[in-house]
């Protein structure tokens, strides 16, 4: 049996935890970077990068982050997943979920659609219409990329003058204005961590601020979800097509919202506050996948 990584750097923390959890099951692994992939079409072998033959010598291929780059190099990426599966490779997580998940319009879509309870949230390309959005919203809102993670690139914004401001620099870069009503949740949220059909490890994340990311100083504590939680993490994962997920949710006076889903999570953090061996469990998971 060998696995491919799919990472930009194979010393990065979750990828060496992954090789780590590879080499204690005796798999044999190799890592690769999407910028050396190269594929055919009409002549063999249609996937190559440095020496292997990826649909031949592969049994599955694990995805870490799919890696910052121009709309051109992404697509290119997401293409190649597709035909890999296509060709009866394991992918996870699959590329349908990756590519939901890189967008927070269609993750939200996909979440409501399956009656999951997601913040308030409209998205245009009309500062009128985005002017008229922050007084329904309440006034209290948040801006944020539609393709962007860690926290990078979201403003919380309560006064309209700022608010034209901003909308108008995004249109002007033909940018869409995406924004969420502002949920009060205090300092700290909540993140699941979704293999399957399980949550194998869950933490609170504790912010000196309302932005809560780990990589962004929040610190992690112990948490043990209730089976309400847990539920609404298991189930929005399906909705979107993981097989591994980071589930982010809000705690509010009106209960929880989801507000992401994170199909290429990292787990640094959350290792820090569980005996839960993550990569192992990701190993476990992929190996039972395989034998079915």
């Amino acid at each position: 049996m060998k696995f491919g990584i799919m990472t930009r750097n194979p010393e990065a923390w979750s990828s060496t935890q992954i090789r780590e959890a590879l080499t204690q099951h005796n798999i044999t692994y190799e890592c690769y970077t999407f910028p050396k992939l190269v594929a055919r079409i009409a002549y063999q072998p249609h996937f190559k990068i440095n020496n292997t033959n990826i649909t031949k010598d592969l049994d599955a291929l694990i995805v870490r982050p799919i890696g910052r780059g121009s709309l051109e190099e992404l697509v290119f990426r997401m293409d190649v997943l597709y035909k890999l599966e296509r060709n009866g490779l394991y992918i996870i997580n699959p590329p349908n979920a990756i590519e939901h998940c890189v967008d927070k319009y269609d993750i939200l879509a996909l979440l409501e659609d399956s009656n999951i309870p997601v913040p308030r949230t409209l998205a245009t390309e009309s500062v009128n219409e985005a002017i008229a959005a922050f007084n329904e919203l309440g006034g209290d809102i948040i801006v944020k990329p539609i393709f962007g993670s860690r926290g990078q690139g979201i403003t919380r914004i309560n006064n309209i003058d700022i608010a034209d401001t901003i909308f108008k620099a995004i249109t002007f870069h033909h940018g869409v204005i995406y924004m969420q009503e502002f949920i009060q949740h205090g300092f700290s949220d909540i993140r699941a961590f979704v293999i399957g059909d399980h949550v194998v490890a869950s933490m609170r994340r504790i912010a000196t601020g309302w932005k809560t990311n780990y990589s962004r100083g929040a610190k992690p504590a112990p948490e043990k979800i209730s089976k309400e939680y847990e539920d609404i993490a298991i189930k929005s994962v399906q909705a979107i097509g993981c097989k591994i997920a980071g589930i982010d949710i809000l705690e509010s006076p009106n209960g929880p919202y989801i507000v992401d889903v994170n199909s290429q999570p990292g787990w640094k953090g959350l290792q820090t506050v569980t005996n839960t061996n993550i990569a192992e469990e990701i190993i476990n998971y992929t190996i039972n996948e395989l034998k079915h």
